[in-house]
């Protein structure tokens, strides 16, 4: 027989022997998806307390973005020797980083006596370092990585769940170990540490790798134990309040299978190994994979073998009998490609055994199985996790890199070539790098403290930036208060003139009682978009309103031309919509909604007092719009129509309401821009002659500010806008309040975050210098509480705006403060309003409605209960509802027509 047949007749003997050990592709599909199903079971806070696979919260958040900076200290616990580094980052741009370490033995007496006497050594080892680097007066923060599963409510606490590997010391398990080695630090009085973050060494060894390598989202570790950690997204971690970003869990997988997922594969030896172990019944899946236990395995199986004769010619020695002496260094060696017969030959004549040739290939082929094994089964579970990455990410195909570091990994001669081919078997979808840790333990306790030292500063300096938007109640008091005496100033007579609040009457002078019918003509002019409307009313027991309109475009050379081109278009567009609808030869009654500050002095006449929104055309302010509109008409001379009354968008508003609620007496716009309208007392208008009933006062609140009165609370972002806007100077308030600004509010608080080097990575990207890309729709959408930050990235990518994780959420952070602090500042305005309106009527209590429109109330997810919230604050006697108006400036300007024409018949007869 030739030496090449006898090595695969013996090979084929032992699996035979050990068939239960190899394990084909199919079952590691299904081990795979178990490991899934533990996962879920470890982030599911019901779950949790049950699950073996803990899924431990490990308060890293983010992983090195390149700008870390400065020394740090790590001590490193868990492994087989205890270690001392000292981290120099350097933000040169090359992302650079020195260590020097140094290695202190771990007694068995230390590692396997009491608490006290650990943290002690511990920081005498510390100590130690420092005097040998000449480091002991300086102050440094520390990261400690410690390889034990810990229970961890913050970065820098860690609760000790149980010892695993060859560690049990006594009174630490359910403490803190992070305050027990600060105690054993605070004895040294010469040394002066900052223990800064604890720090799996897997989570180690994933920030290593993450340093050098930004794709880095999984740390893995196969030596003396095993363990992995992966980047998961914030909303499937129950135990972790807040659903957005992402943060590291240390999935502990050791503990797979404890409760007995596994026992179907779990072979006799692997039983009688664990009963001999330290923690018996616990880290089963540990102790099928890690170094600490393969040469035990290996030996186990041999004592077997040669007590049923297979080897030795059936005489083990006392060596072959006896606990651990057989090692991991022994596998490795045995299965070395070119002198692993002759070492293990070596190795087995060591334990004074007699082996022959037979037995040597044999064993060197048990060796094999048991560490393919190994290999297979953390291919298995690894797969678990990068196929939850993928699904979490929505990718059909995924490239990433897994850190790893160990020592089985790195010195056993095939382990890390079959463990990569079986991953890339398993998930066949996924481009994985291995990338191997170097010092991931030290270094990567340096880095998550380093992170945690740029996260914590970059905090300190967003909440600066913003500090300025939160607004206290005593604040919006005072805006309150402010804008009472501004409504106050624009109705008297002596001061209405030099008044910011313009308060325009309207002269419309009653709301609709239901008798209104006919059919009107409405014109919408307010926007980007004119609209021109045929509302048809009916009044009695079939009570209706029928709409039929049509919406033209205004192009920008019209907006900014002369007067007359602007009206000319309107004409035109109102012509080719009497066709359209056949009804060209009817001289109809007409509300023409124009949504811009006007001073009436009668219900059909209106002078525009100035332009905003974007509109700059000649020769129109100052001037009669309904003189310009009939002008118009006459120029074309094709139809002719009865101009009743020039409406703005806000009375409109509250009309539409007031047609379904008689107690709808304030209208609200808070869209593109941002206007309020209420009924006023006939006797409080000064510059109106009479003094009975009431008449709808057209605020014009944008201009609130204009004088400077709220300079206080006006940022140098609100500034940076308004320098830059149509109109500088003016519409303050408005520009504060209104969709049309916000966005750009919060492009300028970028662009100043990103100068502060905390988004994008300091670069400031050419789509952030574009005025106007933040359209308010996308401030809804992303402060949307449905939507995940991977969406909100998504939006961020379509403005041109790369962002990662970390950078969303400041997005999201900035979004929100911006609109908050609106829906706050119109809804102390809207205070002072309905207060106003309690005193006129003389009342405790006052209830009232207020009909609202606009994009910004509409669709935003949070100003409209900002606003509500704010209001019930600033005036508890007054029980406001609010009802959403249903197309103000079309329904409304045909409803303030009827009531028009009916006041007027009345005033005829």
């Amino acid at each position: 027989m030739g030496n090449r047949e006898l090595v695969r007749v013996l090979c084929r003997q032992v699996d035979r022997y050990l068939y239960h050990m190899r394990l084909s592709d199919d079952v590691l599909l299904d081990v795979m998806a178990r490991f899934q199903a533990e996962m879920v079971k470890g982030l599911g806070r019901d779950t949790n307390p049950t699950a073996t696979v803990k899924m431990l919260p490990s308060f890293v958040r983010s992983l090195p973005d390149g700008s870390e900076k400065g020394d740090f200290l790590a001590v490193d616990l868990g492994g087989s020797q205890f270690r001392a580094h000292q981290v120099k980052v350097f933000d040169d741009g090359k992302q650079s980083s020195q260590l020097e370490s140094k290695f202190y033995p771990t007694p068995k007496e230390v590692i396997q006596g009491n608490g006290a006497e650990l943290f002690d050594y511990v920081a005498d080892c510390l100590l130690d370092f420092m005097e040998t680097k000449n480091l002991k007066h300086k102050k440094l923060p520390l990261g400690f990585t410690f390889s034990f599963p810990c229970k961890q409510a913050k970065l820098e606490e860690g609760v000790l769940l149980a010892w695993t590997k060859h560690f049990k010391v006594r009174g630490v398990q359910d403490t803190d170990v992070v305050s027990s080695l600060r105690k054993a630090l605070s004895k040294h009085k010469d040394i002066d540490v900052d223990v800064l973050a604890l720090v799996n060494d897997t989570v180690g060894t994933m920030m290593t790798c993450g340093y050098d390598d930004q794709r880095c989202e999984v740390g893995l570790i196969i030596g003396t134990g095993t363990n992995a950690c992966y980047m998961e997204e914030m909303r499937h971690i129950d135990l972790v309040e807040g659903d957005e970003g992402r943060m590291c869990i240390n999935t502990e997988w050791g503990a797979f299978g404890d409760d007995g997922a596994l026992d179907d594969l779990r072979t006799e030896f692997d039983r009688e190994l664990d009963l001999g172990s330290l923690n018996p019944g616990k880290q089963l899946f540990e102790k099928m994979i890690s170094s600490l236990y393969l040469g035990e395995l290996v030996r186990l199986i041999l004592l077997k073998m040669t007590k049923e004769g297979l080897l030795f010619n059936g005489k083990a020695s006392t060596a072959l009998l006896t606990k651990g002496k057989i090692e991991m260094k022994h596998v490795s060696a045995m299965e070395k490609y070119k002198e692993g017969l002759s070492n293990t030959k070596e190795i087995l004549t060591e334990l004074n055994l007699i082996p022959s040739e037979e037995d040597c290939i044999a064993v060197q082929h048990v060796c094999t199985i048991v560490s393919f094994r190994s290999a297979n089964l953390c291919a298995a579970a690894l797969a678990g996790i990068l196929t939850r990455l993928r699904e979490n990410k929505k990718l059909l195909r995924m490239r990433t890199t897994v850190g790893i570091d160990g020592g089985l990994y790195k010195t056993h001669p095939q382990y890390a070539k079959r463990l990569h081919k079986v991953v890339r078997r398993l998930v066949p979808n996924c481009d994985v790098r291995f990338l191997l840790s170097v010092s991931g333990s030290g270094k990567g306790a340096a880095m998550v403290t380093a992170v945690a030292y740029r996260l914590a500063a970059q905090r300190k300096q967003i909440d600066a930036t913003l500090a300025p938007f939160l607004l206290s109640l005593e604040t919006l008091r005072e805006v309150k208060n402010k804008m009472r005496t501004e409504l106050e100033y624009g109705l008297k007579r002596e001061t209405q003139a030099s008044a910011t609040v313009k308060m325009l009457p309207t002269y419309v002078c009653g709301t609709p009682d239901g008798t209104e019918k006919g059919k009107f003509l409405a014109l919408d002019l307010g926007g980007t978009n004119f609209r021109v409307l045929l509302v048809k009313i009916r009044s009695g027991r079939r009570r209706s309103v029928q709409m039929y309109n049509k919406i033209f475009a205004i192009p920008l050379e019209i907006m900014q031309g002369t007067g007359e081109e602007l009206f000319d278009h309107i004409v035109q567009c109102i012509a080719e919509f009497l066709e359209y609808m056949g009804i060209k030869g009817a001289r109809l009654p007409l509300g023409f909604t124009f949504s811009f500050p006007c001073r009436q002095a009668s219900i059909d006449k209106g002078t525009l007092v100035g332009w905003t929104k974007g509109f700059k055309a000649t020769d129109c302010e100052g001037e009669d719009v309904v003189d310009m509109l009939r002008e118009a008409i006459r120029r074309r001379n094709e139809f002719d129509l009865d101009i009743v009354a020039v409406v703005n968008d806000t009375v409109g508003t509250m009309m539409t309401c007031g047609y379904e609620d008689p107690n709808c007496e304030i209208g609200l716009i808070a869209g593109t821009g941002s206007n309020v309208c209420y009924m006023e007392d006939m006797k409080n208008i000064e510059i109106v002659e009479g003094n009975e009933g009431k008449m709808c006062i057209n605020t014009e609140w944008g201009a609130f500010g204009d004088n400077g009165c709220i300079d206080n609370i006006r940022t140098k972002y609100d500034k940076e806008v308004d320098e830059g806007s149509l109109n500088p100077g003016k519409q303050r308030y408005e520009k504060m309040t209104s969709g049309m600004y916000l966005g750009e509010i919060v492009r300028q608080i970028l662009i100043d975050l990103t100068k502060q080097g905390l988004l994008f990575r300091g670069q400031i990207l050419e789509s952030l210098r574009k005025r106007g890309i933040f359209e308010t729709k996308f401030l809804s959408q992303i402060e949307s509480d449905r939507l995940a930050l991977l969406q909100v990235r998504r939006i961020l990518q379509q403005l041109g705006l790369d962002s990662t994780c970390e950078d969303s959420i400041i997005v999201k952070e900035v979004c929100g403060a911006v609109s908050k602090r609106a829906a706050q500042l119109c809804g102390a305005g809207l205070a002072a309003v309905v207060e106003k309106k309690r005193e006129n009527q003389g009342v405790e209590h006052l209830q009232i409605t207020v009909g609202v429109d606009g994009t910004l109330y509409k669709l935003h997810p949070h100003f409209s209960r900002v606003l509500q919230e704010t209001v019930k604050k600033l005036a508890p006697q007054c029980d406001v509802t609010f009802m959403l108006s249903e197309d103000g400036s079309g329904k409304g300007a045909a409803l303030i027509t009827a009531v028009a024409k009916r006041l007027h018949n009345i005033g005829q007869k």
